[in-house]
């Protein structure tokens, strides 16, 4: 593993876990045993190293999303599988993190293909299809518009200034906002599946 990917993989571990703006790349350093200057030798500031940091999460993310959705029996499985990561990575993610990337890097968090606080649904169209075909999604649905009504149902769920974990638990919000938009879109097959895995 060289240099770079040892930092972005470290980095990736501190913003996390203490947030943006409490890492230093002093801290940084020390925790890879490497001086600050072999760091700026491979990123230039913080930022450059946040877009590296974020680049590596989304492929990560995307590799296994996508050995989820080939493995699975069908896509309402791969859906419940998805949601389960989903949740256990909130639970990992300092709400430092997701603060400091809301107000100090608006930019990035406004970039769909940089969005990290939704790592699993920024594309729902794959699911979506693959839903009509093995007949648990309705035919006559628009993959284009439900998969961005689908983003924005997952966006707001996890919008912690609605609902405040203390207040309202993830796997409650996530139940009554996108299994119940899913149910909308759902045959009879569908709604069956979603009823099964639910009980799991």
């Amino acid at each position: 593993m060289d240099y770079r990917q040892k930092i972005i993989e470290e980095g990736a571990m501190m913003f996390r876990t203490y947030g943006i703006r409490a890492v230093t790349m002093d801290m940084l350093a020390s925790q890879l045993g490497i001086s600050k200057r072999t760091i700026y030798e491979v990123f230039s500031d913080k930022d450059e190293l946040l877009k590296g940091v974020l680049s590596w999460m989304m492929e990560k993310q995307h590799e296994i999303m996508t050995r989820i959705f080939t493995e699975s029996g069908n896509v309402i499985e791969a859906i419940f599988k998805m949601l389960d990561l989903m949740m256990s990575h909130f639970q990992k993610m300092s709400p430092a993190f997701q603060m400091d990337m809301k107000r100090l890097h608006r930019d990035l968090y406004r970039n769909p293909e940089e969005l990290t606080d939704l790592p699993y649904f920024s594309n729902n169209s794959e699911i979506l299809k693959r839903g009509i075909q093995e007949g648990v999604f309705r035919e006559d649905i628009d993959v284009e518009i439900t998969n961005k009504c689908l983003l924005e149902v997952a966006r707001m769920s996890n919008d912690k200034d609605v609902f405040p974990p203390d207040d309202f638990s993830n796997k409650d919000v996530i139940r009554n906002f996108y299994i119940n938009y899913l149910r909308g879109i759902s045959t009879r097959k569908g709604l069956d599946l979603i009823n099964f895995y639910e009980k799991k």
